[in-house]
């Protein structure tokens, strides 16, 4: 069996080496003739498979190690006979860490008080869904906007207008779709944009299209009450210079680049192509994953609990390394800063999530605790 993969997808060898011959390709390099004879192909989001790419190709299972599928042509692969997987929820931890420290940022910026926003999210899938747990762990006022899920299985949701008009921060987590009353391509346009309340934040983790980029640029020229951190861009791995330094955070696609991400990604593909070939799993992530670096903290039950969870927060993950990285990067020729944006994803440092820390709390604290189980580390 011909694999080809995706040449920066995690612990690739170890739980595909068994199955055969492994031809690693840059992502963005994963053409016809480099498919031609494979019979698994593995991506990341950076490849788009579609039926030019696979037509005539002896591919008959793709795997992508991320959470959306938009550059995938399931129709295609449908009337093809081609079997796929993706992993729904992999850097769903990742993401949320990502946001709640983003968030610490703005606060730092304006001076808010986090605990007295309302809290707005877009998109209640696996992402937006674990989010959406975190804030309400929290005490935190949020609203939830989500069509599809509510049409499926009710719950408690309000519709755009409200996220728009109510919400002092609005966090994206929805896919990208582009067709039908369901599209999210362009979904906070120019007008919507414009309707933002006044101070609100803006937080876009999911696809770079579900914000019209020039219409945001120029709404923010004329708007310096925004905040907006982008970790998606509309058309990258080419970003707009102009937009990134007018956001308070800008990152180059990294929210949920987590180690413990990325691996579970891979495990995930792995088990589906156990599955489409009819053998047992014999390989488990636990067995590969790395004591985290920083792996217990003391806090005392008198700590200030606005710095505990700030502490908490940035102890596992802080965005303003990756924004100072990203912003040096955005020099030179469009083709240079290209590369520049898939050598920052490529060449990501270690990072884990929150759920691996350990919490010791000295003395009785509920607030504390509160926090801490919210956040969904371990307490001790």
């Amino acid at each position: 069996m011909l694999i080809v993969a995706d040449e920066n997808i995690s612990l690739l060898d170890v739980f595909f080496q068994g199955f055969g011959e492994i031809h690693r390709v840059s992502g963005r390099s994963i053409n016809h003739a480099t498919v031609k004879s494979a019979d698994v192909l593995l991506v990341r989001s950076v490849t788009n498979v579609d039926r030019t790419l696979l037509t005539g190709t002896k591919v008959r299972f793709v795997g992508t190690c991320t959470i959306g599928t938009d550059h995938l042509d399931l129709d295609y692969f449908q009337q093809a006979g081609i079997a796929w997987s993706s992993a729904p929820g992999c850097n769903a931890r990742g993401v949320v860490d990502y946001v709640l420290s983003s968030l610490q940022t703005l606060a730092e910026i304006t001076g808010a008080n986090l605990s007295q926003c309302t809290y707005g999210i877009v998109g209640v899938g696996k992402v937006g869904g674990l989010l959406l747990k975190v804030f309400k762990g929290l005490g935190w006022n949020v609203l939830a906007c989500d069509p599809l899920l509510q049409i499926i299985a009710g719950g408690d949701y309000v519709n755009l207008t409200q996220i728009i008009e109510q919400c002092d921060v609005i966090s994206l987590h929805t896919p990208l779709t582009k067709s039908g009353n369901s599209s999210t391509w362009h979904l906070f346009d120019r007008q919507r944009l414009n309707q933002l309340r006044l101070g609100a934040w803006l937080i876009n983790a999911s696809r770079g299209q579900v914000v019209d980029n020039a219409a945001l640029r120029e709404v923010l020229l004329k708007r310096d009450d925004l905040q907006v951190v982008l970790d998606v861009w509309d058309g990258e791995p080419e970003v707009d210079v102009d937009l990134a330094d007018l956001c308070a955070l800008a990152t180059p696609h990294i929210a949920g680049s987590s180690l413990d991400g990325k691996q579970r990604s891979t495990a995930k593909i792995y088990q589906a192509l156990c599955v489409y070939l009819g053998q047992e799993p014999s390989i488990q992530l636990s067995d590969f994953l790395p004591q985290p670096w920083l792996a217990e903290v003391h806090l005392d039950a008198s700590t200030d609990l606005a710095w505990a969870l700030a502490i908490l927060c940035r102890s596992v993950y802080d965005p303003r390394r990756d924004d100072a990285d990203f912003r040096r990067s955005l020099v030179g020729t469009a083709e240079t800063q290209r590369k520049a944006f898939d050598l920052l994803r490529n060449n990501y440092p270690e990072r884990r999530e929150i759920d691996s820390l350990k919490v010791h709390i000295n003395g009785q604290s509920t607030q504390l605790m509160k926090i801490v189980s919210a956040l969904g580390a371990i307490t001790v």
